[in-house]
C-alpha cells in the first residue's frame, strides 16, 4: 500500500474519532448542564417549538427515529419532571405531550447545541460544498453498514437504532 494511501487512511480515522469526541464531549457537557441527554434535549426544543404541545407521532416525524424511540424518550423525561402527557381535547384517542415549567427552563438554560454549531457552518457553505459533504457522510455511513439505522439529525452518542442512548 502506498505511503499517501496510509496517511489519507490514518487521517480519516483521526478525523472520525475527532467528530465521536466531539459528541461525547458535548453529551457530558449537556448532562452536566441540564441533566439531559442531546436527544432528550431535542424533543423538548421540539415541543417548545410547537407552542409547548406536540404529538408523539409528529416528534418521531420530524426526528426520523421510531414511535418507541420517542415513548423511550418521553417516559425519560415525565419521569424527571420536564413533560406531561394529557389526552388530546379534540380527539381522546390521541397524547399530547406538555412541556413543564422545568421542562421549559430546560430549553432555555442548555448549552449550544453541537447540531446547532454544525447547521450554521454547513449552512454557509456553497451547494456544491454542501452536496460534496452529503454524499461522503453517507458513504461513510455505509462503510460501517450505518446507512440503514434509525436515526435523527441529532448528534449523539449511543445505539439510537435499539434505543440504547443513554435517554
Amino acid at each position: 500500500m502506498p505511503e499517501m494511501a496510509v496517511d489519507r487512511t490514518d487521517e480519516s480515522l483521526i478525523a472520525l474519532r475527532r467528530i465521536l469526541r466531539s459528541t461525547e464531549l458535548y453529551a457530558r457537557d449537556l448532562a452536566q448542564a441540564a441533566g439531559l441527554t442531546p436527544a432528550q434535549l431535542r424533543v423538548l426544543q421540539i415541543v417548545a417549538g410547537k407552542g409547548g404541545s406536540a404529538q408523539p407521532k409528529a416528534l418521531a416525524k420530524q426526528m426520523g427515529v421510531s414511535q418507541a424511540t420517542v415513548t423511550a424518550l418521553v417516559d425519560k423525561l415525565v419521569g424527571r419532571g420536564f413533560a406531561t402527557r394529557h389526552r388530546n381535547a379534540e380527539d381522546r384517542r390521541q397524547t399530547d405531550i406538555v412541556l413543564t415549567p422545568d421542562g421549559q427552563a430546560a430549553v432555555e438554560e442548555a448549552p449550544d447545541a453541537l447540531q446547532q454549531r454544525y447547521v450554521k457552518e454547513f449552512e454557509k457553505l456553497a451547494d456544491w460544498e454542501q452536496a460534496m459533504l452529503v454524499g461522503a457522510l453517507e458513504r461513510v455511513a455505509a462503510m460501517l453498514d450505518a446507512h440503514e439505522l434509525d436515526a435523527s439529525p441529532v448528534l449523539t452518542i449511543g445505539d439510537i437504532h435499539t434505543g440504547k442512548t443513554s435517554h
